[in-house]
């Protein structure tokens, strides 16, 4: 191949520029935390967390100040998990063939492309994912939210789980699905009337702007969640639980399966109210365990055996403060390999830097396009769902 990498820098910039315009809504919004950003892979990085203080004390007069304030402190793992590449590879008389046609640039541009954009959307996938550590959720599920001409409580019901949960209100950030945002565009006219809205952007160019303290993105990545397979009547035992609790034992009733990301409804006190499950339960029928995501119950659970139910399936749109789902990104360690050249290309909009590297064969030469990246919704009080 006559071209060598760094004939080929301006085209690839070019591909990378195109792709960053894709809809990659929680590569834009969450944190991307450099402090991990030189661990090898599948090697652990410890977060630390720190829980509310639930206890306080009298201001009583002593010789000598009260021996208190310890705490226990928590922490959460994550690693990068990934590290993958995407191969582009052209022989000598593919080269010329393109050249002579005159297609060669963008032939070239279009293979980069494809490139950058499978990369960028297998971490948009894994970012989609975090919904299972959502607090809670509103919203109807199965309906596409903002489906009512002139109506946009789904803001402020899914801000208000935020608000309860003492979420930090600067920076919001909600990433919705292609069919929340074509509510949005088609459905609620106060955003695209400039008398109403304040600004032409969405009108004229369709930006989305901010909204209730929300920065709007747009992903086509949306999880949409499985549920379990709850059935019949299933309760929990005749316990009582105080508001914060997250372990529930279930009595022997019921069937089916409860799993990661359900949202589960409490009859009587917690009505309306959808928790996030992170620990599940194979079979109610044997009875056993599920467990909240934080901060747990918000009422206080005192009527015996209430009555569970599940949502049903649903599309993740998902409400939270940027940090409390984290982004880990680095150039892959590949030692002393047998790469020709390599080049760095940084994403302004993902904010991304992917390493192109060359390698040369006998008659061909392949680039590879490559990245290791790990995440993990580290502050699940500050995440909550927006029933799609």
């Amino acid at each position: 191949m006559a071209n060598t990498l760094t004939g080929l820098i301006q085209t690839i910039y070019e591909a990378r520029n195109k792709v960053s315009r894709e809809r990659v809504g929680f590569l834009q919004a969450v944190t991307k935390n450099s402090t991990a950003e030189y661990a090898a892979l599948d090697q652990t990085v410890r977060i630390s967390v720190a829980d509310a203080v639930t206890s306080e004390a009298n201001n009583t007069p002593a010789v000598a100040p009260p021996d208190t304030g310890d705490v226990t402190g928590t922490y959460v793992d994550m690693s990068i998990s990934k590290s993958q590449h995407i191969p582009v590879r052209f022989n000598g008389e593919e080269v010329r063939g393109l050249k002579n046609s005159g297609n060669y640039e963008d032939f070239v541009t279009q293979r980069f492309t494809q490139a950058f954009r499978r990369l960028d959307n297998l971490i948009e996938a894994d970012l989609a994912s975090t919904y299972k550590y959502a607090s809670r959720a509103t919203g109807s599920a199965g309906t596409t939210p903002f489906n009512t001409a002139g109506t946009i409580s789904d803001f402020a019901n899914v801000l208000r789980i935020l608000d309860d949960n003492g979420c930090p209100p600067d920076d919001l950030a909600l990433v919705l699905s292609n069919a929340a945002i074509q509510n949005l565009r088609g459905k609620q006219s106060n955003f695209f009337k400039v008398n109403e809205s304040g600004s032409e952007e969405m009108l004229r160019d369709g930006h989305l702007g901010r909204a209730f303290g929300f920065n709007i993105f747009q992903s086509g990545s949306v999880a949409t969640h499985t549920i379990g397979t709850l059935a019949g009547s299933p309760t929990l035992t005749s316990t009582d639980y105080a508001v914060g609790a997250k372990t529930l034992t279930l009595a022997s009733a019921g069937t089916g399966t409860i799993v990661e990301g359900d949202m589960l409804n409490i009859a009587d006190q917690n009505n309306g109210i959808w928790y996030g499950v992170r620990t599940g339960d194979a079979d109610v029928s044997d009875g056993g365990t599920v467990v909240l995501n934080n901060p747990g119950l918000q009422i206080a659970q005192t009527s015996n055996t209430s009555a569970l139910t599940i949502a049903a399936a649903y599309k993740a749109n998902l409400a939270f403060h940027p940090s409390a789902i984290q982004l880990v990104t680095r150039v892959p360690d590949m030692g002393d390999d047998l790469a020709v050249s390599k080049q760095m290309i940084y994403d302004e909009v993902s904010g991304i830097t992917y390493e192109v590297a060359e390698y040369a064969g006998f008659g061909q030469t392949t680039c590879h396009v490559r990245l290791a990246w790990g995440w993990k919704a580290i502050k699940s009080e500050h995440i909550a769902v927006l029933f799609g």
